[in-house]
């Protein structure tokens, strides 16, 4: 087993894979080192004498500046770095990417809608408008379980506070995520329930969903009827008889859309979980696929590796005002834009915000930016796109999904048993993890440290989630949780 890696040959940190004993002798490139202190898996130490005030580099580039004289084989973390990131920056277009080479076409079985998209779960999903009705939709769920048969797979609900009592751009995204999730094709078919007296209410909505199959999507306002419940299992049973006409059918990858997202991150996370999702995106890509990466703040301090893959200055543009527009909600509510990583991360080796970032991005690959979306707004380029959300992992996933996301897939040094309104991958960047919360962890790239390539885990994370889109559930579906989250930026009246 590998025991530590010096991942860029201009690195002066390695990361120790295991923990690493005080007084152990480690030869890193050639050069002798003893560790001068216990060195906890994930973290970094020293592999030369760095002065106050000198760079610490990471994956080949600076993640921060040493905060005090560090010796040689010391351990490097929050007590000894700190960030060296400004605020808003000026970026020039220095494009130094390329296309992925197309490879074979490769397919999956999932279900084919009557607009021409593609759906990888047939689910009746309600929605409520407002979270008054959360309870009423939880109770109809619980009553209509007998409807679950045949190739009606499930019937879910999404609990959220919203729909009332916003103001603003809040309104605005919560009509918009909703009306993202009812035509949502992972939904065969959808009942968006009501109260009545709402500010999102049923009328205020229908121009968000623009034109629907009446087939699909039905309505229904609780304060119209006496028995709301027992109205809405009509509507269910017939819903359920139009989502039972459909099966599931041989499709191109070529019309997967996945998301890809980290949390609970730890200093493995940038080492094998990240680029495996990464090298997986250039391979869905290669056949024609789609990937989203979101999470804007942590892309802080890689953003111009990011930038110089865009595929023209157009995109770059987006690109620069994604990120600028993120650093200026942060200032707008008097907040430190660099306040980050969270404790989890910094627990699991994760020193400052660059070392996340440059860890996070890894997610993307190597392929061309194609598109840069709004939160809200639903991909339309084929290839690696761009997701203004911020990091909340509830948030984000939901926002993935809302963008057309069939699956998310979601990288994880700590684990987190959450779900989003589409099937949600947990990828564990170590072993230990994958054993301990087998509940929660769908698949371990902790197996590079152990041997394998990564070439081999990301084919195998690429038939995964073929298997995933073809029917086979996840960890979060198998424990029946479902969830979403929309993101709040102003006040609440």
């Amino acid at each position: 087993m590998q025991e530590y890696i010096k991942i860029h040959q201009n690195d002066n940190v390695a990361v120790a894979l295991t923990p690493l004993e005080k007084g152990k002798h480690v030869t890193v490139a050639g050069d002798e080192i003893t560790l001068i202190e216990d060195i906890p898996q994930g973290h970094k130490f020293a592999l030369k004498e760095i002065k106050a005030g000198e760079e610490i580099i990471k994956y080949g580039f600076r993640i921060g500046f040493a905060s005090q004289d560090i010796p040689k084989g010391g351990w490097i973390h929050v007590h000894n770095i700190k960030t060296s990131l400004g605020d808003l920056l000026e970026y020039q277009y220095e494009p130094d990417g390329k296309d992925v080479a197309p490879t074979e076409e490769a397919y999956f079985m999932g279900y084919r809608r009557p607009n021409g998209k593609v759906g990888v779960r047939n689910e009746i999903w309600i929605i409520p408008t407002v979270g008054c009705v959360n309870d009423v939709a939880s109770l109809i769920v619980k009553k209509s379980q007998q409807y679950i048969q045949g190739d009606v797979e499930d019937i879910v609900t999404f609990s959220h506070p919203y729909g009332c009592s916003q103001m603003g751009d809040d309104q605005e995204n919560t009509r918009t995520i909703l009306a993202d999730l009812i035509n949502h094709p992972n939904a065969g078919g959808v009942l968006v329930l009501g109260l009545g007296c709402e500010n999102s209410n049923i009328d205020v909505l229908k121009p968000y969903i623009g034109d629907y199959d009446e087939r699909r999507v039905k309505f229904l306002v609780c304060q119209d009827y006496e028995d709301e419940v027992g109205a809405a299992l009509e509507v269910i049973k017939e819903l359920a008889e139009y989502v039972g006409t459909f099966h599931r059918e041989k499709i191109s990858a070529s019309e997967l859309i996945i998301g890809m997202k980290c949390g609970g991150s730890d200093g493995l996370s940038g080492i094998t979980a990240n680029p495996t999702v990464g090298a997986f995106s250039d391979i869905l890509i290669s056949k024609g696929g789609t990937t989203i990466l979101t999470e804007v703040p942590e892309m802080f301090g890689a953003e111009t590796i990011l930038m110089n893959r865009c595929a023209d200055e157009n995109i770059f543009r987006q690109t620069v005002d994604l990120i600028n527009n993120f650093k200026n909600y942060f200032t707008s509510h008097n907040q430190t834009i660099y306040e980050n990583p969270s404790p989890g991360n910094k627990k699991g080796g994760i020193s400052t915000l660059e070392d996340k970032s440059l860890g996070c991005t890894q997610k993307s690959g190597s392929a061309l930016v194609r598109g840069v979306l709004n939160y809200g707004e639903q991909v339309k380029a084929h290839g690696l796109n761009l997701l203004s959300a911020p990091g909340n992992d509830l948030v984000s996933s939901t926002a993935l999904a809302a963008a057309g996301a069939h699956i998310v897939l979601f990288t994880t040094g700590r684990g987190t048993p959450f779900a989003s309104p589409v099937p949600n991958v947990k990828i564990s960047s170590n072993t230990a993890l994958y054993k301990k919360k087998s509940n929660w962890i769908d698949f371990n790239t902790g197996e590079m440290v152990e041997g394998k390539t990564l070439e081999q885990m990301s084919q195998e994370l690429f038939q995964f989630v073929l298997d995933v889109a073809s029917g086979k559930k996840v960890k979060a579906e198998e424990n029946g949780f479902h969830g979403m989250a929309i993101f709040k930026q102003g006040v609440t009246l």
